[in-house]
């Protein structure tokens, strides 16, 4: 559908456009609510994407905000334009030249060798102007202040990486499905330096992100109710139930629906924990103990 209107809660599908930043689209969201009299809605976004990506965005409205957590893990999948032949500072095409080399000798054969260790599980150095936390802060702000940052690696996964494109020797086009935390740009940099002629990303586009799609520019759409979170197995509650977990009290295991979207084969699993659906909505996410079911998410009123 169109954008227009109040958001309502849920988890909104945006596709962010590039030059715009991700919370330039989290301000219009607060700009529509404020609009609509909806001054407290809580809103934020579930993954950020570099002012000059495009792709999808999800925003997160209302108690929508507390599924962030369960959104990290997810698989992402990305179209990456890579130009070889030069390295930048921030491993994209709008940081500062630190080397350059003779991309000539480059062949797809090369380059498909280039990504097969990178595959699954390895140790990955972000992007120095990456939103990294160092010390508390952002390292990207470190950065921009002239500090001198050092970032330590950190394990991710990237499950497929396959290239759909060449233009030998200026660039090629990857596309790519990662768990959240990885770096597409540390990708072009680690890719540059394994085939020693240097290379940054020149242009990224988000399509996926789990179960849900780039709805494309000017659309947007909204995942509520049975379609949250549908990597999650769910329990299906009676009155009786809904009731007794809005007042902090356990409920039976009882019998549990599998999830209703699969991870792709050879993911990591995310542990996830188990919806809640009481008349169609999501109203709380649940944990097992030794008493039964109990809430570690109460989603009022539901999704």
């Amino acid at each position: 559908m169109t954008i227009a209107g109040a958001p309502g809660p849920g988890i909104h599908l945006v596709h962010k456009t590039v030059g715009r930043s991700s919370f330039d689209a989290v301000r219009d969201f607060k700009r529509r609510a404020f609009e609509a009299g909806q001054k407290k809605l809580a809103l934020g976004h579930g993954g950020t994407l570099d002012p000059f990506a495009e792709g999808l965005l999800l925003v997160l409205a209302g108690q929508a905000t507390r599924l962030m957590d369960l959104l990290h893990p997810l698989p992402k999948t990305y179209v990456a334009e890579v130009h070889w032949g030069l390295e930048t500072d921030t491993c994209d095409l709008q940081g500062l030249p630190v080397l350059t080399g003779d991309a000539t000798h480059l062949t797809p054969e090369a380059l498909d060798a280039a990504l097969a260790p990178l595959l699954g599980w390895t140790e990955q150095v972000p992007p120095t102007t990456s939103a990294k936390k160092i010390d508390g802060e952002a390292a990207y702000k470190k950065a921009h202040r002239g500090e001198v940052v050092v970032m330590k690696p950190c394990r991710v996964f990237l499950l497929s990486a396959r290239w759909l494109a060449h233009d030998l020797p200026r660039a090629s086009t990857l596309e790519l499905t990662c768990r959240g935390g990885y770096y597409v740009r540390s990708l072009a940099r680690d890719l540059g330096q394994t085939l020693g002629c240097g290379a940054h990303l020149a242009a990224l586009r988000r399509t996926a992100i789990g179960p849900w799609a780039d709805p494309g520019e000017g659309l947007e759409g909204l995942v509520t109710g049975t379609d949250l979170v549908p990597w999650c197995p769910s329990r299906v509650l009676t009155d009786g139930e809904a009731e007794h977990l809005n007042h902090g009290r356990a409920i039976p295991l009882g019998e549990f629906l599998p999830p209703t979207w699969a991870l792709p084969e050879g993911f990591p699993d995310p542990g996830a924990p188990m919806r809640a659906l009481h008349q169609g909505r999501l109203v709380a996410l649940l944990k097992p103990t030794e008493d039964g079911l109990r809430t570690f998410a109460n989603l009022r009123g539901g999704l």
